[in-house]
């Protein structure tokens, strides 16, 4: 059985500057900082990234929108009824943010909100991830007999709430907003059974 290898300098920053972007934002994060705790030289972070940060964060944000879609999709997949399935996962995110002593949110919302207005690579990237997990749970919707409009609007929905009630929840430390908007969520899609 081959060892697994250790992350390459490359994704060592990708992987830290996530990190850093979810718990600063994208404005408060730089470059030495990433460098420093990536453990790389600057050089090599402008190697890789010859567009500097907005480079770097591109590839973070690319990063982090494809956890948070594994860990979706892993949720979905794992319960029969897509209403308990998002609760659920909603309430992985609760814990998730408290277990981070409420500073590990949401990557993509921080760098989103803090690019507003521009016309960024950052925001592309901000857009196609929040597409992206609402394409996740359309498709969930769809495979429990939604017809397409409905799983659309739904899944906008859902993706809209969680987000919200993780800004929400960080702001309040408490897992509530979160919990609630998964029961809220969860209701919503048991509406449409019939």
């Amino acid at each position: 059985m081959a060892e697994k290898s250790a992350p390459s300098t490359r994704d060592r920053i990708v992987a830290v500057s996530a990190r850093l972007i979810q718990r600063q934002g994208y404005v408060g994060t730089g470059i030495k900082q990433i460098a420093k705790e990536a453990q790389a030289t600057l050089g090599s972070v402008y190697h890789f990234f010859p567009g500097g940060k907005e480079a770097v964060a591109v590839a973070a944000i690319t990063y982090s929108a494809e956890e948070f879609a594994v860990m979706l999709r892993e949720g979905l997949a794992g319960e029969g009824d897509p209403a308990a399935a998002i609760e659920r996962c909603a309430g992985e995110l609760a814990v998730g943010l408290r277990e981070s002593g409420w500073t590990d949110g949401c990557p993509v919302t921080a760098a989103a909100l803090e690019t507003l207005g521009t016309d960024s690579e950052i925001q592309r990237v901000c857009a196609e991830a929040l597409r992206g997990w609402e394409g996740i749970v359309e498709e969930r919707l769809l495979g429990s007999g939604f017809a397409p409009e409905d799983a659309r609007e739904v899944a906008t929905t859902v993706i809209s709430a969680l987000e919200g009630a993780e800004v929400t929840a960080q702001v309040a430390r408490s897992e509530e907003p979160l919990r609630a908007a998964g029961r809220q969520m969860a209701r919503l899609v048991r509406s449409y059974e019939g």
